[in-house]
């Protein structure tokens, strides 16, 4: 299979020396940023598929009607917490 590059990135030699401090022993800086770009592109794509999630769940549930406006939880929530609040500073016998 017939490789690619990916463009050089100019940097100030500071964060140059600053990259070189931190690779592995034996490690090429091409190395380094090959792994680098793959590890971002992975989090990037489990990101993506997160958010596809997340948003398919949303409209799954405002369709079924098992829905609670975000205002709504956030009021059930600070009711849960006040009350938790009273009980623990309530006087003890």
């Amino acid at each position: 299979m017939k490789t690619a590059t990916i463009p050089s990135v100019r940097v100030e030699p500071e964060f140059r020396d600053e990259v070189e401090q931190v690779l592995g022993e034996g490690e090429s800086l091409s190395q380094f940023v090959e792994a680098a770009v793959r590890a971002c592109v992975s989090q990037r794509k489990s990101q993506a598929e997160f958010v596809a999630r997340g948003m398919k769940s949303l409209a799954d549930a405002r369709r079924g009607g098992d829905y609670v406006d975000a205002g709504e939880m956030v009021h059930r929530l600070k009711a849960k917490l006040d009350s938790a609040k009273k009980l623990r500073d309530a006087p003890r016998r």
